[in-house]
C-alpha cells in the first residue's frame, strides 16, 4: 500500500536554526527579521502578531484574544497563557479609552516575552 499523497499550493520551507510560521509573508519577515536580531521565540512571535495586526486586518487586531504555549527547557515543562475573555457588560467607549484595551494585549505579550527569559547570546533587541 502506498503513502497518501498530499497535495497543498503551499511550497515547503526548510530552515536551519530557526523558524516561524504564519498566514502572511510580510509577518513572516518580522518575525525572521526579529531573530536575526538575536531575540528569541517570544520576541518573534510578538513581532509577527503585531504585523498581522496590520497586514491581516480582518483577521487579527490589537485588543483581540492572544493564546501561547511556552516550552520551558529548564523544567521540560509546557505552561499556557491564555489571554482571551469578552468584555465586560460594563464597558462604555469612555472605559475603553481611560482603560486603553492595548495595554492588556501589551501586557499578555510582556508576560509571553517574560517566560520566555532571556536574549539569546544575553543582547538586546
Amino acid at each position: 500500500m502506498s503513502e497518501p499523497i498530499f497535495v497543498s499550493r503551499r511550497s515547503p520551507v526548510y530552515g536551519r536554526g530557526s523558524m516561524v510560521a504564519a498566514s502572511q509573508p510580510l509577518a513572516i519577515s518580522a518575525g525572521i527579521e526579529i531573530l536575526s536580531k538575536s531575540g528569541n521565540a517570544a520576541d518573534a512571535a510578538v513581532a509577527i502578531a503585531a504585523a498581522l495586526n496590520v497586514t491581516e486586518p480582518t483577521s487579527t487586531g490589537i485588543g483581540g484574544d492572544m493564546f501561547a504555549l511556552f516550552f520551558d527547557a529548564k523544567s521540560r515543562q509546557v505552561s499556557a497563557l491564555n489571554g482571551s475573555g469578552r468584555a465586560p457588560a460594563a464597558l462604555t467607549l469612555e472605559r475603553l479609552k481611560k482603560e486603553a484595551c492595548l495595554n492588556y494585549l501589551l501586557n499578555c505579550f510582556a508576560s509571553l516575552c517574560s517566560r520566555q527569559g532571556p536574549r539569546r547570546r544575553g543582547r538586546r533587541l
